[in-house]
């Protein structure tokens, strides 16, 4: 199982969430026709899927085989996870049961 950061990165290219990782990824992965077949596969399946861990999966290997790749790829990352007003964003992926807050400051009760 890929780490974490990997999983939410592979969800985010198959839903072409963040244009830049989808774009980086698919460049890399252009001359190697079985990590292609791996990210065709995952972005027909979609997010929650199998072949989503697969794809981070190869985004793990194909960081530890191009530790420049892995820098870019986590850099574009690192983009997407600070919002304008340099605040960090939260981020959920995978499947949610019950109630989900996301918020900076709150002053007073949360109710749902």
């Amino acid at each position: 199982m890929p780490e974490p950061v990997l999983l939410s990165i592979a969800t985010a290219v198959v839903t072409k969430a963040v244009t830049g990782l989808y774009q980086l990824v698919k460049s890399k992965f252009a001359d190697d026709p079985q990590a292609t077949a791996v990210f065709e596969a995952a972005e027909a399946a979609g997010p929650g899927s199998p072949e989503v861990v697969e794809l981070g999966e190869t985004l793990e290997r194909a960081e530890r085989a191009d530790p420049e790749f892995g820098r870019r790829l986590r850099g574009e990352w690192e983009k997407t996870s600070v919002s304008q007003t340099g605040h960090i964003t939260n981020q959920i992926s995978g499947t949610v049961h019950g109630k989900v807050l996301q918020a900076g400051d709150i002053q007073g009760g949360v109710t749902f």
